[in-house]
């Protein structure tokens, strides 16, 4: 069975105190969902690793903006530190996106990529993607579309036609505007 995630992050314990606004988009670039998380406060920082780096990807005053666009197979997450800088682009590849009660969600499909400001792309969990296709989880035409939408966004990126990216400073203004 595929993990569905929610956009409000309603379940995650590590924030204590949060912002949250979503809006529907429909404009000429983008059709969908998008959210912001703001982590007023958190019990502990998150950082995470990729190889030599070590970024914080969580901590107070941190935003997270998702977008889930209608008929894609991805959803992006672009972290902001409490500064407002970009600490990176997490692109989740997924079966689906929808909303229901009102919260948009995404069907995960386990590989990740992972763009960095400096242009770094990295690959993850393809490790996941290949355990959820060998027992059964996901069947061969989930599994190619996976690597399909994977490849797709990394040709995009590498032309610089990945058109979340380039929304994501723009969309966080549209929700920063309704939770402050």
């Amino acid at each position: 069975m595929l993990k569905r995630k929610f956009g409000d992050r309603s379940q995650w314990q590590r924030v204590i105190e949060r912002k949250y606004g979503q809006s529907y988009l429909d404009t000429k670039d983008f059709k969908g969902y998008i959210t912001l998380l703001k982590t007023v406060k958190v019990t502990e920082p998150l950082s995470v690793n990729y190889g030599e780096k070590r970024l914080c990807i969580v901590d107070n005053g941190y935003i997270w903006l998702q977008q889930f666009p209608l008929e894609k197979n991805h959803a992006v997450t672009t972290m902001f530190d409490a500064n407002g800088e970009i600490i990176q682009w997490y692109i989740d590849i997924c079966n689906k996106n929808s909303i229901e009660n009102n919260v948009p969600w995404m069907d995960d499909l386990f590989l990740d990529l992972i763009l960095l400001p400096s242009g770094e792309l990295i690959e993850k969990d393809a490790d996941e993607l290949e355990a959820a296709y060998v027992t059964g989880i996901i069947d061969k035409s989930l599994y190619e579309l996976a690597w399909n939408e994977l490849n797709s966004i990394k040709r995009d990126i590498s032309k610089g036609e990945f058109k979340l990216v380039n929304l994501s400073k723009q969309h966080k203004e549209i929700l920063v505007n309704k939770i402050n």
